[in-house]
């Protein structure tokens, strides 16, 4: 395990391979599973804030959901928040292309410049998950192993792309460059 700053993270993130296979999954983790997309308080206000921009980009269906139940939903199991359901299932905020993967509402408002925000950070850092205690002033970074995502477990270990390595933009986007290269220095440090 690593500790840098008040970041735990395991070893399986560091040792593991994983580069999504899109073509595999089809984006089964944006449809499978038993909640949402778990949510940080501070993404709260900005779902409300640019589903104006983002609405366009969903089903009718995922519309209605979060007409219905809301931006999100209180995940009183888990104490949090995650991303809507549509009927217990699909993500609100997900489409499928026209090859029918899976693909996030919100991001593609943001890559058409529609919003600033690429999509909750949960989604960016996956298969990395996050486990904070309120109490205690740090966070614990695991490994989600799921076996949807057997393919990409593959192609990690075909391309010799680690969990940490995979997931490079989520992290420099969640604790800042200077955090992913001092973990990188660790990982160089143990080999």
């Amino acid at each position: 395990m690593y500790i840098i700053d008040n970041v735990i993270v395991s070893d399986d993130v560091t040792d593991e391979h994983f580069a999504c296979n899109l073509t595999a999954c089809k984006g089964a983790c944006c449809w499978e599973g038993d909640f949402g997309a778990p949510l940080e308080k501070e993404e709260l206000s900005i779902l409300e804030k640019i589903y104006p921009e983002v609405a366009p980009y969903l089903t009718e269906e995922g519309r209605a959901a979060i007409e219905e139940q809301g931006f999100y939903t209180n995940n009183e199991k888990l104490g949090g928040w995650d991303t809507t359901l549509v009927d217990n299932g699909a993500c609100a905020y997900m489409t499928l292309n026209d090859q029918g993967m899976a693909m996030c509402g919100i991001e593609q408002a943001n890559r058409d410049g529609k919003t600033d925000w690429k999509k909750p950070i949960s989604c960016h850092l996956y298969p990395i998950r996050v486990k904070s205690k309120p109490s205690a002033d740090f966070e614990a970074l695991n490994y989600d192993v799921w076996d949807i995502c057997s393919a990409a477990c593959s192609m990690g270990k075909r391309e010799k792309i680690r969990v940490y390595e995979f997931a490079k933009p989520a992290l420099i986007r969640k604790y800042g460059e200077e955090w992913y290269d001092a973990l990188v220095a660790a990982v160089e440090r143990e080999k």
